[in-house]
């Protein structure tokens, strides 16, 4: 009896294992295309125009926030990327 339960526990964990592997196929397969490197590559320079931003001006007040929305904004049209929505609250 211990054997067939064994045996069911390996079937359910392969039945698993190819789930997850049909699963993520496709975005595995999208970051080695071209248009996927360099997707990948532009979150990472935006993220580190948003990292410098940030370290330029760390506070959260509302002074702060405007400038380090026109430092990310400068920084990602600077890279030739889509700017992002604003974090500073809007003047009415």
């Amino acid at each position: 009896m211990g054997a067939r339960m064994s045996l069911r526990g390996l079937y359910r964990l392969a039945c698993l294992a190819s789930f997850a592997a049909v699963a993520a196929w496709p975005n595995l397969a999208f970051a080695f295309t071209r248009q996927g490197q360099q997707m990948m590559n532009n979150w990472a320079q935006a993220d580190r125009c948003a990292a410098k931003a940030h370290q330029q001006f760390p506070d959260n007040n509302a002074q702060s926030l405007a400038k380090r929305d026109q430092v990310l904004q400068q920084c990602l049209a600077d890279s030739g990327l889509s700017p992002r929505a604003p974090q500073a609250p809007q003047q009415p």
